[in-house]
């Protein structure tokens, strides 16, 4: 059993050289800076999604998206 052709003792052999040359608090520091990285990441996602909502709620309370559909109407009728 393996990934990609690399046998379970190869990544195992890989693993602990990583941990000598790095050091376990070395590690435990990177794997917490990349989930707090991801966690924002996600964090920001999430808030672009809820601004991309609530703009598209405020254009169909006010109706400005009739507008934006006559400009384009009136674009397509130029090019005809």
């Amino acid at each position: 059993m393996g990934f990609g052709g690399i046998s379970i003792w190869q990544l195992l052999i890989i693993l602990a050289i990583v941990l000598l040359v790095f050091g376990t608090k070395r590690l435990r520091n990177i794997g917490s800076d990349l989930g707090g990285a991801i966690k924002g990441f996600k964090g920001a996602m999430k808030e672009g999604e809820e601004e991309k909502k609530e703009t598209v709620e405020k254009l169909e309370k006010s109706g400005k998206e009739d507008v934006i559909e006559g400009e384009v109407t009136a674009k397509e009728k130029e090019k005809s």
